[in-house]
């Protein structure tokens, strides 16, 4: 059961020294941390071993004050729903697309958005290199030609879009004060 969610902090922990950095892609500027939270399904993402077999994923947020966010991921694998939580902060303010993000304190990995468009509907994000990407969008499902723009905004910032993979929709949702 934790094996998913103590892969994610794989994702922030040992896959930040492997693979090439997105130190240098431009976050999203002007960024409203308020119309960030909520629900994100994740549509399509870069395959790893801590999301084998996963299905349903979800990650809803919220914010503890301006500077500080939690975060609880959901997800399904096998027919079993599996969650963890998270916390972190916005280390150049809540108006930029950069988090750090720690699922086990004191360790903090990156959450770059690096797409968003202004309904706050969907997104792109990576961590801390290009080996991790997830296309997220406030819908289980985005109609193709939105979906194929954000593969192609991926692709036009140097990540490997024939990587993706998409898991079933239709995320158990679990408020960010779930287990």
């Amino acid at each position: 059961m934790k094996t998913f969610f103590y892969g994610l902090v794989v994702v922030f922990f040992v896959g930040i020294g492997c693979g090439t950095t997105t130190q240098d892609l431009p976050v999203v500027q002007n960024f409203n941390a308020s119309r960030y939270l909520g629900v994100w399904y994740e549509v399509a993402r870069f395959p790893h071993a801590f999301e084998r077999d996963m299905e349903k994923v979800s990650a809803c947020y919220s914010l503890d004050s301006d500077s500080k966010f939690r975060v609880v991921n959901s997800g399904s694998r096998h027919g079993e729903t599996r969650t963890v939580q998270a916390s972190g902060y916005f280390p150049e303010g809540p108006n930029v697309g950069y988090l750090r993000v720690t699922f086990f304190w004191p360790f903090y990995g990156d959450y770059r958005i690096l797409d968003l468009d202004s309904e706050y509907t969907t997104a792109v994000v990576t961590s801390g290199t290009m080996d991790y990407l997830w296309i997220l969008a406030r819908t289980p499902t985005l109609p193709d030609s939105i979906l194929q723009s954000k593969i192609q905004t991926a692709k036009s910032l140097g990540f490997d879009v024939k990587k993706l993979e998409f898991p079933a929709p239709t995320a158990p949702v679990l408020s960010p004060k779930s287990p």
